[in-house]
């Protein structure tokens, strides 16, 4: 199995990835976990962190090799946070801004949701839900850290330059996004037009975010700076600090994120040229 993989790197990864996304789907679309009492889809992270100690033990590779490296964990930790917070103080702001020039009453509130497409999502109160919401979120960055930008990255780099490697695991991170709109698609939220266009955003997105955050992984040598911003992402700013009027509840959620992550995006760019890494 390890020649395999080693042979032909692009196929084992898409083969993983096929793997992972019917699971994520499944556990989308049929079992519907974000609908339960949990709130979150989980066992597809679960799954796909179990997928990852395999393929490490094929290849022969430690948890290290991937990027989870032993040292330098709180300073990672710190300039992952110090990004997404200022990137999010700004969106927020902007946010904010415009809702107040639309004659809104600005609010906000803490609790957990579901992130949806169309703004309706179930409001949950309560500490054991933001614990919940805390530890599933946790979960989730090993995952996609672990998957994207340390295992399919470090495999596409065997044979391959680092500029494939990189577009190519953020190019895999934005169809794995696809199955939020899909699922807004199968529900009748929204229509086949509106799904193309999402989904084509969402390719655009994920997939900038991937390339930030593997540039991260390049510039500090672990992928906890990227897990922290990513944590801040769907955990704060997506899950628990919400804008509220008079009229809902995060209308304007997609602009807040989208503003947050071309700014961090930019900052991480920027540096990243600088470096000349």
């Amino acid at each position: 199995m390890n020649e395999q993989i080693r042979k032909n790197t692009v196929l084992s990864c898409w083969i993983i990835f096929v793997i992972l996304i019917l699971v994520h789907g499944f556990e989308a679309i049929v079992l519907r976990m974000d609908e339960t009492f949990f709130g979150e889809n989980f066992i597809n992270k679960v799954f796909g962190i179990l997928v990852i100690f395999l393929v490490l033990r094929c290849l022969k590779w430690k948890w290290s090799d991937i990027g989870f490296a032993r040292t330098g964990f709180v300073k990672s930790i710190g300039i992952g946070l110090l990004l997404a917070l200022c990137s999010f103080v700004i969106s927020y702001g902007v946010e904010i801004l415009i809702l107040k020039s639309q004659g809104h009453d600005i609010g906000f509130g803490i609790f957990t949701t579901g992130f949806s497409l169309t703004g309706e999502a179930d409001i949950h109160t309560g500490i054991g839900f933001i614990l919940m919401c805390i530890f599933f979120n946790l979960i989730n960055v090993i995952m996609e850290e672990g998957t994207f930008r340390g295992l399919f990255y470090q495999i596409a780099d065997i044979d391959h330059s680092m500029k494939y490697a990189l577009f190519f695991q953020a190019f895999l991170f934005g169809v794995w996004h696809i199955v939020t709109p899909l699922h807004n698609l199968i529900d009748g939220d929204i229509n086949i037009g509106a799904f193309i266009g999402l989904g084509v955003g969402y390719i655009i997105l994920a997939g900038m975010m991937g390339i930030k955050w593997e540039l991260l992984y390049r510039m500090t040598g672990s992928l906890y700076a990227g897990m922290a911003d990513h944590f801040f992402n769907n955990c704060i700013a997506t899950n628990l600090l919400h804008v509220v009027t008079e009229t809902g509840t995060d209308e304007m959620m997609i602009v807040r994120v989208a503003i947050a992550q071309l700014l961090s995006f930019a900052g991480v760019l920027v540096v990243w040229k600088k470096k000349g890494i």
